[in-house]
């Protein structure tokens, strides 16, 4: 299907430099932008590649000056922000593809489940005794649903997810392959013989809607209680989440993460990749704790940015990383000095 820039701008509410009837049918990155795609620029390190790309409509913010020719043949649409109006097509294209639709006969449903309309179930799939699924969920093949849980309205579950039983899923959550939520929490109490005894984890996990699990993430039900995540929480893929936490609404968190059990994240919170966490600590809400940190206590400044192992304060810990990367230097000087200080001072 083809689609005018003129079209595209009335949609994304930009102006138009250039041609407002050139015709593009698919997307392209920039760098790789060939005659009849749309692409955008967002960040400005690809910047370079406006100058020398082959596609024929390129989205770029209203302020966007270029110091050199730019091809003749690309129009521009000028937005406020590149990367949300771009997402905004890739949302409309990915709409566009058809929603597949029936129960496989190859598939298991409990005859004690109640489900929606306008459902898929592929094959293979597992639905429990006392599920409850709503309308116009996507269940594809291999997915394991467990007895009593309940998956909301839209709700897509990818190839291989699990979920174990009373689990709660809400409305237009995504979980991506692999994922699996409800599994046990880690808890064993040491014995005198040095075994362990397992403590049974009785709670579940809580997804509230609009919330996106990465492909094989693990997210553990509560020992008792419940395991939670907001609304509106997205996960990427590899994170692990212990029994007990609790993540606000709006929260991302980045791959390979890991929150240990009963941590209480704030809101509207941002956690880059490979972040730790230690059990039974707080987070404020708009915290962002940059990727490869260790938290070994509650964050509860507002807003504020934290950074390192241990995570500090993100002025504090570039100003230590600075002294850090000079810390042979410093070694060497402090030697030099303490040499010089003994010829000054002879033993008494």
């Amino acid at each position: 299907m083809e689609f005018s820039a003129r079209q595209i701008a009335e949609l994304l509410g930009g102006a138009i430099d250039g041609n407002p009837e050139v015709m593009v049918s698919s997307l392209s990155k920039i760098e790789e932008g060939i005659p009849g795609t749309l692409t955008f620029l967002a960040n400005p390190a690809y910047t370079q590649y406006i100058y020398k790309t082959g596609a024929s409509l390129a989205i770029v913010k209203t302020s966007f000056k270029p110091d050199k020719p730019l091809p003749e043949e690309l129009t521009l649409i000028r937005v406020d922000d590149p990367y949300d109006a771009f997402a905004k097509i890739l949302e409309i294209h990915a709409g566009m593809t058809a929603k597949k639709s029936g129960i496989s006969p190859q598939s298991v449903v409990s005859p004690s489940a109640k489900l929606g309309s306008d459902l898929y179930i592929g094959a293979f799939a597992y639905i429990g005794e006392e599920v409850k699924i709503g309308d116009r969920v996507q269940i594809y093949p291999q997915v394991y649903i467990g007895d009593n849980v309940q998956v909301g309205n839209g709700t897509i579950l990818y190839p291989g997810v699990r979920i174990y039983h009373d689990c709660l899923i809400g409305n237009n959550c995504t979980i991506h392959g692999g994922a699996v939520i409800g599994s046990d929490g880690f808890g064993f109490v040491p014995q005198d013989d040095k075994n362990y005894r397992k403590v049974p984890q009785v709670g579940n996990v809580i997804l509230e809607d609009n919330v996106e699990i990465g492909a094989n993430t693990t997210i553990d039900r509560a020992t008792i209680g419940s395991t939670i995540l907001r609304q509106g929480v997205k996960l990427d893929n590899l994170i692990q989440i212990a029994h007990n936490v609790e993540i606000g609404e709006n929260t991302v968190i980045a791959a390979q993460s890991g929150l240990s059990g009963s941590v209480k994240f704030g809101k509207n919170c941002m956690v880059g990749g490979q972040v730790g966490l230690v059990g039974h600590i707080m987070v404020a809400d708009n915290v962002k704790i940059g990727a490869r940190s260790g938290v070994e206590n509650s964050l509860t400044q507002e807003g504020a940015i934290y950074f390192g192992a241990p995570a500090i304060e993100v002025s504090r810990a570039l100003k230590n990383y600075v002294h850090w990367r000079n810390l042979d230097d410093i070694v060497k000087k402090l030697n030099t000095l303490e040499k010089q200080v003994k010829k000054l001072t002879p033993d008494e």
